[in-house]
């Protein structure tokens, strides 16, 4: 078994066999949770630093960080959900042998790339924008081979599971917004 720094360096790397050492791992669990915090700190220390730079009051400075900050992790888990349910069921391949807690481990690891977040708030702004943008996307390639090593996907199959796993999310936050609260 690797340590925490290697897991991520391969991960964020895009090593299938770490993800698949990840995937075996069951102990790799609280790792992989570990890995999703230091992604949602990240992204939290760069949007008080942005907050901060751009004079917003306290409060909603706060409100600011605690939303930026939590996304990551309800990304992770929604997204993992998603993605289970549709590539254990929909999109199963004859090799798919997988429950909820390999692809939350594997998809976990996939946020690695997201500790580089941290530095959106790297003057000048365009390139803590470039930052953030270029960790976004290399987190949603590294969900992809999670994925796809976590299901015994093709990647064709692993990037339709994250397209609709994605889309699921996006619908489930979108009826959530939009839904009248009950008084």
């Amino acid at each position: 078994m690797r340590g925490l720094g290697a897991r991520m360096l391969g991960a964020a790397l895009l090593r299938s066999h770490v993800y698949e050492e990840v995937e075996a791992d069951p102990s790799s669990l609280g790792q992989a949770a570990f890995v999703v915090a230091l992604a949602c700190a990240a992204i939290g220390v760069a949007s008080f630093v942005q907050g901060a730079q751009a004079g917003v009051s306290p409060q909603r400075l706060l409100f600011q960080v605690a939303v930026a900050g939590l996304l990551p992790a309800i990304g992770w888990l929604g997204g993992s959900a998603f993605a289970y349910m549709v590539g254990a069921t929909f999109l199963r391949g004859p090799h798919t042998a997988t429950d909820y807690r390999e692809v939350l481990r594997t998809t976990g690891f996939a946020l690695s790339p997201g500790c580089l977040r941290a530095l959106a708030c790297v003057p000048p702004a365009g390139l803590g924008l470039a930052i953030d943008l270029g960790a976004t996307l290399w987190m949603l390639v590294a969900g992809v081979v999670a994925v796809r090593q976590a299901l015994d996907f093709t990647t064709a199959a692993a990037i339709g599971t994250c397209v609709s796993a994605a889309l699921l999310l996006w619908l489930l936050v979108w009826g959530l917004s939009v839904a009248p609260l009950p008084l």
